[in-house]
C-alpha cells in the first residue's frame, strides 16, 4: 500500500520569497484564486504576464470562475467571416480569417474578425490584497521573512511574512463545492492595515483578463448585509455578486469607483468571500470552509490513482514524482469545471480565456485513468449544450451528425481563424473521452449520458471521409494537428495521425452501437476498414499526404498515430519505430509544446521502448519545464500550460498500468521501481 498522505506531504510546495513565474493557487475546478507570498493578491505587478497584443502586461494573480465571462457590446456574426472552399463534397463555407495570425501575434483584417475572436472573454472577478490606509501603497520592498506552504493534503495555504517589520500570518482556502474563499489574517499590525477589493472591466486583450482603464463602463454597487457586505457587479450583459462576511471588527468603505477597503479593530480577522453569478446566498463560516477543504483533499488523495517512485535508482525519479503529484492538484483546480478549460486554466488568460477543444483530451482524459471520472464528466456534459450548434456546422458542410469547433467560449461559437475551423483532430475526442468514462463508471451509466454525443460525432466523421483511389480520405481543406500547414489548408489532405484516429474512433462508436442494442452501421464499418494508408517517405511516416509532406517544427503529430491512438491496421510498428528515431534525431525541439513530450512518451511506450518514454517526459527543453508550483511553463505570454500537466498524467498511466492485453509497467526501465494504485488501463 502506498502511504498517500506521506506521498502528498513530501511534495507540499514551499516558497521563501516572490517567485514571479510561480505563484500558488487554491481552487475547486470551478473557481481559482491565485495569490502571492502574502496569501492574497497584494503585489500583482510582481507576477507579470506578457501580452501578445502590446496592451501592457497582465498578472498571474487572478480570481477566475468557469462561469465568469464578459463581452463588450457588438453585433457581429460569423457570416461576415465566411469563405467558400472547394471540397470533395462540393463548395463548403468555412469560418476563416483574412487577417494575419502567428504564434506570437494576430492582426485581424476587420472589426468583425477582431470582435468575434475577442468575445466572450474570461473575466478577472476581483483583486483582493493587503493595503495600508492613508499610507503609500505597499511594495515588495516592504516584504521580508516570507515563508509560504501549500499543504496538498488539506488544500490550504499558510503564509508567514513581515510587512515593514510587522509579522503576519495568513491562511487561505477555497470551498470544494461552492465558489467561496476563506482567509484568516493574524497580525499585531492588522488594526493599522486593511484588505483592498478592486474590480476591473473585462479585457479583450489576448492574455489579460482585467481592464482597469474603463471605470465608466461598469458598476460596483455596495450593499450592507448581516455580518458583512455585498458588491453587486454589472458589466454590460454580465452580472455577479461578491458577498463578504468579515470578523475582527471589520468595516468597509468605498475608496474608488470600483475599490473598497476593509479595516479592522482587532489583530485577528476572518473573511469569507463568495462569488456568484446568480446572487450570493448564505456564506459558510471560515471554519466550515477550512473543514470542507480538509475533508475534500484528504478524500481526493486517499482515493483514485497514485504513483510512488521513491524506490527507483534513477536520479530523475524524485522530479518526475513531483511533477506527477503536483499535476494532479493543478488539473483538479484548473481543469475540472463545467466547461473545458483554457490552456492556462483559471490562472490567467490565453486566447482570452477561450478553450481549445483539441486540447480537452490533454487537459482531462487522465481523470478517469486515475480513478476520478467525475472530474471529466463535469465538462464532458457541456458538449450536449452546444450539440445544436455543432449539428448546424455539420449540415452547412453537407454532412449529418455534429462537427465540433476548435476555439470557443461557453456558447460554443467558433472563432475566425486560418487554423481552428479547419482542424479535425478534436472531432474524435468526445468518443475517446466517453469511452474512457465508460470503462471507469460502467456501460449503463455512460450510455445513458453520452450515447448521442458518440453517435452524432461518428455520423459526421463517417460522412466527412470521402472515398478515393487509395481508400477513404480526409480533406481538403484541413489543418493537421501539426498546425505548420495552415498556409496550405486548401490542399492539405490525409494527415497520418488523423487517419488512424478516424479509423479507431469509428470502431469504438460501432462498439457503442452494439452496447446500445443497435446493429452496426454499414457505412461506418466501410469507412473505418477502408481509411487510406498514411504516406511513407524514406521509410518513415510523413505528416500528411500532400506537399510539403513533413516540416520539422511544432508537433511531430505523425508519431501520435500509434501511442495516443491504440494500434490500428493502418500503422506498422516497424515504420513507426523508424519515424520515432527520425523525429528524435532531426526535430526542432524548441518549437514543440508541453503536451508533445508525454505524447512522444506514449508512442515509445507502445513501441516497447521505455527508456525513450522516460527521456521524453524529462527532455530538458524550454517548453517541458515544470516550475516550483508544478505548472508547465511555455513562454512569457503562455506562463502556464495545463495540457502539459494533464498529458503527463495520461502518459504515466499508460507507462505504469499499460493497455488492454499489454505488459505491466511497459513505460519504465528496470531501474525504476514503480508502485501504483488505482490506475486504469488504456484501450
Amino acid at each position: 500500500m502506498i502511504d498517500r498522505r506521506e506521498l502528498a506531504g513530501r511534495h507540499a510546495v514551499e516558497v521563501t520569497g516572490i517567485l514571479p513565474e510561480s505563484p500558488l493557487s487554491v481552487g475547486n475546478g470551478g473557481l481559482c484564486f491565485t495569490v502571492d507570498v502574502t496569501g492574497l493578491q497584494t503585489f500583482p505587478a510582481s507576477y507579470p504576464v506578457e501580452d501578445r497584443s502590446g496592451t501592457g502586461p497582465g498578472t498571474l494573480l487572478a480570481t477566475m470562475a468557469s462561469w465568469g465571462w464578459h463581452s463588450v457590446p457588438g453585433s457581429y456574426g460569423l457570416a461576415e467571416t465566411m469563405r467558400t472552399y472547394r471540397t470533395p463534397h462540393g463548395p463548403v463555407p468555412y469560418v476563416d480569417m483574412r487577417g494575419d495570425l502567428s504564434g506570437s501575434a494576430e492582426a485581424p483584417a476587420s472589426a468583425a474578425e477582431s470582435w468575434l475572436r475577442a468575445n466572450p472573454h474570461r473575466l478577472d472577478l476581483g483583486r483582493i490584497g493587503l493595503a495600508r490606509p492613508g499610507a503609500a501603497p505597499l511594495s515588495p520592498a516592504d516584504l521580508s521573512g516570507a515563508r509560504q506552504r501549500l499543504d496538498l493534503w488539506t488544500g490550504t495555504l499558510t503564509s508567514r511574512f513581515r510587512l515593514r517589520g510587522t509579522p503576519y500570518r495568513v491562511v487561505t482556502a477555497c470551498h470544494p463545492e461552492r465558489d467561496v474563499l476563506a482567509v484568516r489574517i493574524e497580525s499585531p499590525g492588522l488594526t493599522e492595515a486593511g484588505v483592498r477589493l478592486a474590480f476591473p472591466y473585462g479585457s479583450q486583450a489576448w492574455g489579460n483578463a482585467a481592464d482597469w482603464s474603463r471605470p465608466e463602463a461598469h458598476t460596483s454597487e455596495l450593499r450592507a448585509s448581516a455580518g458583512g457586505f455585498t458588491v453587486a457587479r454589472v458589466l454590460d450583459g454580465t452580472a455577479y455578486d461578491v458577498a463578504v462576511a468579515v470578523t475582527g471588527g471589520g468595516e468597509v468603505a468605498r475608496c474608488g469607483a470600483h475599490e473598497f477597503l476593509i479595516t479592522f479593530r482587532e489583530p485577528v480577522a476572518e473573511l469569507v468571500i463568495g462569488f456568484d453569478a446568480r446572487g450570493a446566498g448564505h456564506l459558510p463560516g471560515f471554519g466550515e470552509v477550512m473543514a470542507a477543504s480538509g475533508r475534500h483533499w484528504a478524500r481526493f488523495w486517499s482515493t483514485g490513482g497514485a504513483v510512488d517512485l521513491s524506490g527507483s535508482r534513477d536520479e530523475r525519479a524524485p522530479e518526475l514524482e513531483r511533477r506527477i503529484v503536483l499535476s494532479q492538484y493543478l488539473t483538479a483546480i484548473h481543469c475540472a469545471g463545467s466547461t473545458p478549460p483554457a490552456e492556462t486554466g483559471l490562472m490567467a488568460n490565453s486566447w482570452r480565456g477561450r478553450f481549445h477543444l483539441e486540447m480537452h483530451w490533454w487537459h482531462a482524459a487522465h481523470f478517469p485513468l486515475w480513478g476520478r471520472p467525475g472530474l471529466l464528466e463535469r465538462s464532458l456534459g457541456w458538449y450536449a449544450a452546444i450539440l445544436p450548434r455543432a449539428r448546424e456546422t455539420a449540415a452547412a458542410q453537407g454532412c449529418p451528425g455534429a462537427r465540433w469547433p476548435k476555439q470557443v467560449g461557453p456558447d460554443g461559437r467558433e472563432s475566425p481563424s486560418p487554423i481552428g475551423p479547419f482542424l479535425l483532430w478534436q472531432q474524435p475526442h468526445p468518443i475517446f473521452l466517453a469511452e474512457l468514462v465508460r470503462r471507469a463508471v460502467g456501460t449503463r451509466r455512460a450510455l445513458a449520458r453520452y450515447a448521442d454525443l458518440v453517435l452524432d460525432t461518428a455520423a459526421f466523421m463517417a460522412a466527412f471521409a470521402v472515398e478515393g483511389p487509395g481508400g477513404y480520405g480526409l480533406g481538403p481543406p484541413l489543418v493537421p494537428a501539426q498546425e505548420s500547414y495552415a498556409d496550405v489548408r486548401a490542399s492539405a489532405a490525409n494527415p497520418t495521425f488523423e487517419l488512424a484516429y478516424w479509423a479507431w474512433a469509428l470502431e469504438v462508436a460501432q462498439r457503442w452501437r452494439r452496447l446500445m442494442g443497435l446493429g452496426p452501421n454499414p457505412h461506418w464499418a466501410e469507412v473505418a476498414a477502408g481509411m487510406a494508408a498514411p504516406r511513407v517517405r524514406g521509410g518513415v511516416y510523413a505528416a500528411m499526404d500532400a506537399p510539403p509532406y513533413t516540416v520539422r517544427d511544432d508537433h511531430p503529430s505523425m508519431l501520435y498515430a500509434l501511442g495516443f491512438v491504440p494500434q490500428t491496421r493502418l500503422i506498422d510498428a516497424g515504420t513507426m519505430r523508424a519515424t520515432l528515431a527520425d523525429v528524435l534525431a532531426t526535430w526542432d525541439w524548441e518549437t514543440t509544446w508541453g503536451w508533445d513530450h508525454p505524447a512522444i512518451a506514449m508512442t515509445a511506450t507502445r513501441l516497447g521502448d521505455p527508456a525513450t518514454a522516460v527521456e521524453a517526459l524529462l527532455r530538458p527543453v524550454a517548453k517541458n519545464a515544470y516550475l516550483p508550483n508544478g505548472h508547465n511553463r511555455q513562454s512569457a505570454t503562455l506562463p502556464v500550460y495545463l495540457p502539459g500537466n494533464g498529458g503527463l498524467l495520461a502518459a504515466v498511466a499508460l507507462m505504469a498500468r499499460g493497455w488492454d492485453g499489454g505488459p505491466p509497467s511497459p513505460g519504465f526501465p528496470a531501474s525504476w521501481a514503480v508502485r501504483h494504485e488505482g490506475l486504469l488501463r488504456l484501450p
